[in-house]
């Protein structure tokens, strides 16, 4: 099962969650901050519908999957501040 974590940082004179490299919209306080990653983190919990999902990888070569729509990941939220 993937495991997702979303972090609370400093960004662009505001607040913003991260996963990996990339950053949220900016926040004007930590709360909002804080509540939006919390939302995000519910909603990859949910389940959705079995669909199909085509992709091409850094060679360039396409891929066509089924995503079974009960797969979600174990999601978290981290506070660095």
């Amino acid at each position: 099962m993937t495991d997702i974590t979303y972090t609370i940082v400093e960004h662009d004179g505001g607040w913003a969650y991260k996963l990996g490299d990339v950053f949220s919209e900016t926040f004007r306080t930590h709360d909002a901050a804080l509540h939006a990653a919390q939302r995000v983190a519910g909603e990859q919990r949910v389940a959705g519908d079995e669909t199909g999902i085509v992709y091409e990888d850094s060679r360039g070569q396409w891929h066509e999957e089924l995503s079974a729509g009960d797969d979600r990941p174990t999601t978290h939220v981290v506070d660095k501040a």
